[in-house]
């Protein structure tokens, strides 16, 4: 199953003084365990652009589309059994510990 994991920062990181992972690493062992399909850091949130529709007219606006402490920074596309082991593989990511990670399973309109 896919699951699409976005990247993000936290107002709220984790105090525990231990180093931490390592993010090469970390790609570099998903990426062989085909667990991890594609992943990338963002530009910065200032580079956003926001696109909405309302009334048949365009409207397009500077930045991200919320106002917000916590930011998406990058996003990586994995392959998992299941939701406990893209969990798992959450886990060990580096921004596990920094930031958060939001797990969202891609939509099956074949079912």
């Amino acid at each position: 199953m896919k699951y699409m994991m976005f990247v993000c920062t936290d107002g709220e990181p984790d105090t525990d003084t231990a180093p931490e992972p390592d993010i090469d690493v970390w790609v570099a062992e998903n990426d062989a365990a085909g667990r991890r399909l594609q992943g990338s850091v963002l530009a910065p949130k200032s580079a956003a652009t926001t696109v909405r529709v309302r009334n048949g007219q365009l409207l397009v606006a500077d930045g991200p589309f919320t106002e917000t402490k916590e930011v998406i920074v990058g996003f990586d596309l994995l392959e998992c059994a299941d939701l406990d082991e893209a969990i798992e593989v959450a886990r060990t990511h580096p921004m596990a510990r920094g930031g958060r990670l939001e797990i969202r399973p891609l939509a099956d309109f074949e079912q």
